[in-house]
Order: structure tokens, then sequence, then C-alpha cells
């Protein structure tokens, strides 16, 4: 036996002597490197489908409470394959993502007009009322152009902004997609785009108190002529056109969450805006019913779909969509630009 246990001790390609494999703590390097895996190969608690990551934090922004997991054979597999693949596609790859499809009007539908809208929103008893701050969840698309362009991604976003009384705010941006929970993120938050975890904070940030008394930083009005003007002063143009209303209304939106008195105001203006044809009924891209209203911008080869709640007429979401191919940055028609979605 003692021959035998010679030889192996001979075999063995790790010393007893050898200070490098003594038991001793974790240097700093080793524990961070153990965190990260175990993060990585940690199984996460279910969330409901196309559920906003930050709905918890719509009262305030709160840093996240620390976690001790334990790591499993299977977890130990996982994680051993993530390092494999990110090892084989190398730090510049641009990760592999879906972008979202252009949403469709749900055949056989019945478009509702905007005035008819407009009247029901008018004669809603949901009593919200106006809210400095936001929450919208984003996805954008991010391009390059010219030789060696990497081909366009799609970043998805959630932003939280709240007011505090003496007048500064807190903007909470974090990498998710709600329709696939759980799943990396990409986000180009470095110079070249990269995957993070589902819930990866991208910043947070608090603002000192600010003053200003111009839109969108004013109160909106709840009369439809008052809000027209207010879109009209975001817009700083001699002439707002119907894009530039929307857009106008997409940064007004960024700012406040509107009550039920401004939501019946902007669907009166939208119900006055030339060229915003009523589609049908769509399900945006966090499961709520809408309906959809189409305007169609040759010029710049774009569709805008607004999506407004059927029975209050708050706006759900925007849509932004190419109508024709743009070979220099790699678009094809039918590509999503830009897609926001807003929630109290």
């Amino acid at each position: 036996m003692a021959d035998e246990l010679e030889l192996l001790r001979r075999a063995n390609p790790v010393p007893s002597d050898d200070p490098r494999f003594h038991d001793r703590p974790l240097d700093r390097r080793a524990e961070h490197r153990l965190r990260v895996l175990t993060r990585a190969g940690s199984p996460r608690p279910d969330r409901p489908r196309h559920a906003p990551r930050l709905g918890r934090l719509l009262d305030g922004v709160r840093p996240p409470r620390p976690r001790h997991w334990a790591l499993s054979l299977g977890a130990a597999a996982a994680v051993g394959l993530a390092v494999l693949t990110l090892t084989l596609s190398g730090p510049a790859t641009v990760p592999a993502v879906a972008a979202p499809r252009p949403l469709v009007v749900r055949p056989g539908s019945t478009p509702l007009p905007l005035d008819r809208l407009a009247d029901l929103a008018a004669a809603s008893d949901d009593a919200l009322r106006l809210r400095q701050g936001t929450h919208v969840q984003t996805w954008s698309l991010s391009m390059t152009s010219g030789p060696g362009a990497r081909p366009p991604v799609t970043l998805p976003e959630e932003r939280v902004v709240r007011w505090a009384a003496d007048g500064s705010h807190t903007e909470l941006v974090v990498a998710t997609d709600p329709r696939h929970p759980g799943r990396p993120v990409v986000t180009d938050a470095d110079p070249v785009p990269r995957t993070v975890e589902d819930g990866h904070v991208l910043s947070r940030q608090t603002y000192p108190p600010s003053w200003s008394d111009a839109p969108p930083r004013a109160q909106p009005p709840q009369d439809a002529a008052g809000l027209r003007a207010y879109l009209d002063e975001i817009d700083r143009n001699d002439a707002m056109d119907t894009d530039e209303l929307l857009s106008a209304m997409g940064e007004l939106l960024d700012n406040w969450t509107l009550g039920s008195r401004e939501t019946a105001a902007l669907a009166r203006v939208l119900a006055g805006t030339p060229g915003l044809r009523p589609a049908g009924a769509v399900t945006d891209r966090l499961g709520r019913p809408g309906q959809a209203y189409v305007y169609d911008d040759p010029a710049r080869s774009v569709r805008r779909m607004l999506i407004l709640d059927p029975a209050t007429g708050a706006v759900l979401g925007l849509e932004d969509t190419v109508t024709r191919a743009d070979p220099e940055f790699g678009l094809e028609a039918g590509s999503v630009m830009s897609y926001r979605a807003w929630l109290r």
C-alpha cells in the first residue's frame, strides 16, 4: 500500500507544500469573482409576464437589499456555460437580441374615433390626480453607420423619476425587458454593446432643486386649449405639426404622470390633430388592451402608432416604425425604432 501512495503523491500535479493552494481566506478579487458567479447562477423568483421591474419603487427610489445565495451543482453548471459563451464570443462581439416586432392591430376590431374617446375620457369618473415624475419602459434602437458598422441592437430600459417637496428629483434607470423576465439584457452603457443581468442598475442620480416655470417642468393645464399652448411651448417651432405634437406629448409624459382631468384635455387635443387616424384594438407590450391611432410621416419614412386606454383616454404607449429600408444603418422596412410604455 505504501508504494501505491508514493506513486500517487508523485503523480499529483499540486504538491502539498505549494503555497498557492493552502487553506486561507479568499482575497478581494476571489471574493468578487465568487459573488459574480453565484449571482449569475442563482435561480430568480418568478415574476408575472410583462410586469415592470421597478414597480416596487413607485413611492420612492431606494437601493436594493443585499442577498446571499448558495451555489448549487446545477447553478455551477449554468455558470460554466455562461463563462464559456463569453470566452468564445469575445468582449467586442455584439450580443444577439430579438428586436420587438411592430404592434399589430387586432383583425376585425372596430376603430374608436378620437373625438368619441375624448368624450369617454371627459365622462370618466376615474379620480386620478396629477403627479410630477414618471415611470416608463422603453425599447430603443442603437445604430452605427459607415464601414464596419455593427448591426442595430434594441436596448430595453425602465426609468423611474420621482420629485421631492424641495424641488429635487431622483432618476433610476435599470436594464430590463418585461417581455423576457430573468433573461440577460443588452445595454450600450459601454462603447460596445454588451449583456448584463436583468435588473442591472445603469444609473441612479439625484438632481438639485429646479425652479423652472417653463414646460415641461411647469404644471400642465387641465383644459384642451391651455394644454395645446403648453405643448406648443415645448415644441418651440413656429407651427407645430402632428409629428411634433406627438413628440411634445412624449416629453410631457416623461416629466408628469397625468391625472384624470389632464388626460381628458390631452385626449381632446389629440382628437383635433390632423392625420392621426383610428386603426382598431391592440395589445401593448405590457399586455394592456388599447386603441391604436396611426400617423404616417412620409417625409421621415416613419409610422407612429399611439396607443390609448379605451376607457380613460390615458396614453399607454408610442411606437415609431421605419417604413423604408436604410442600408447605411442596416435598417429593414418595419424595424421598430423606439417604443415607450408609460405606467402609473
